[in-house]
């Protein structure tokens, strides 16, 4: 099952007004106190950050700047190779620096006249109901720290580079901001734990790590992919099946590791059409509906 607080450290307040983010024994700023350091300093941006203020700005250092311009580099060779057209042609238009880390105000301000969207600045872990009722209104909640140097094309957990290179990008596209709303207002709508998970989990599988079918080849189109300098080289080796949002509402899969199986649209205006219309038609019953449709031999099984 897909739970944000497997993705992100999760980030406490002491009584003394200090902020601490808790760094798995794994992560590779582990240990390091000056990385702890600055996560901590970038998480208490956000936490004292209230709606309706100006999005804090990162004073970023030259070290990370650095992590930037190389996965940014990487990613983009990558990217004509495997993503499809709408994210290529929506990273050229969005036109994110490749030389630096853009500060939030400022992807703001580059997708505002292409889709609206703006982003929010995050600690770490959104909730679901706050992180998906969100998009409704236009909005993305980000984090605004970058993963540790020792390992710039690694992170065990999404960065700025996912959170802006993978969703940023994705979102200055019509089509793809538009399943994004959709996908939000579905989560204002419902009212149960299971409904909103059970949207969680086809956005896992299409928003995150969706693939389609593009001029007869298999091309990226999750932000996750995306932003993964190497699941995007092996997402291709995977299980690949057709287009199911029951089955992506019900499979089990673990989320620290490479998806091995991805559910293909069969083209862009496919994905478009019928991830729409799914989210579109969202409620608290879609879940039982689909169920009671598919048989009760395919109900939901536990998830890793």
């Amino acid at each position: 099952m897909f739970e944000e607080a497997q993705l992100y450290s999760a980030v406490s307040r002491a009584a003394d007004g200090s902020v601490h983010v808790h760094l798995d024994s794994g992560h590779p700023g582990y240990g390091d106190p000056r990385y702890q350091a600055r996560r901590d300093a970038i998480a208490a941006l956000a936490l004292n950050w209230s709606p309706g203020q100006p999005v804090p700005r990162v004073g970023y250092t030259d070290e990370e700047h650095e992590v930037w311009r190389l996965v940014s580099a990487e990613l983009a060779v990558k990217h004509e190779r495997y993503a499809c057209r709408a994210y290529r042609e929506a990273a050229a238009a969005l036109a994110l620096p490749a030389d630096r880390i853009p500060q939030l105000d400022e992807v703001s301000a580059g997708l505002q006249p292409l889709t609206g969207f703006g982003y929010l600045p995050a600690a770490g872990i959104v909730p679901l109901q706050e992180f998906y009722g969100a998009l409704g209104d236009g909005q993305f909640h980000s984090t605004q720290y970058i993963r540790h140097p020792r390992a710039p094309l690694y992170t065990p957990e999404p960065d700025l580079i996912h959170e802006v290179i993978g969703h940023g990008n994705l979102l200055a596209d019509p089509d793809f901001a538009q399943l994004n709303r959709l996908a939000g207002l579905a989560a204002q709508r419902v009212q149960t734990a299971e409904a909103l998970q059970f949207l969680a989990d086809v956005f896992w599988f299409t928003i995150e790590f969706g693939v389609l079918w593009e001029d007869g080849e298999l091309r990226a189109y999750g932000a996750g992919i995306l932003s993964s300098y190497g699941e995007i080289e092996e997402f291709r080796h995977m299980e690949i099946r057709p287009f199911d949002v029951h089955a992506m509402g019900t499979l089990p899969y673990d989320i620290t590791a490479y998806q091995p199986i991805l559910f293909a649209a069969p083209s862009m205006g496919a994905l478009v059409d019928e991830l729409g219309t799914f989210f579109a038609g969202f409620d608290d019953d879609t879940p039982a509906r689909l169920h009671a449709a598919h048989g009760a031999a395919r109900a939901p099984a536990p998830r890793a």
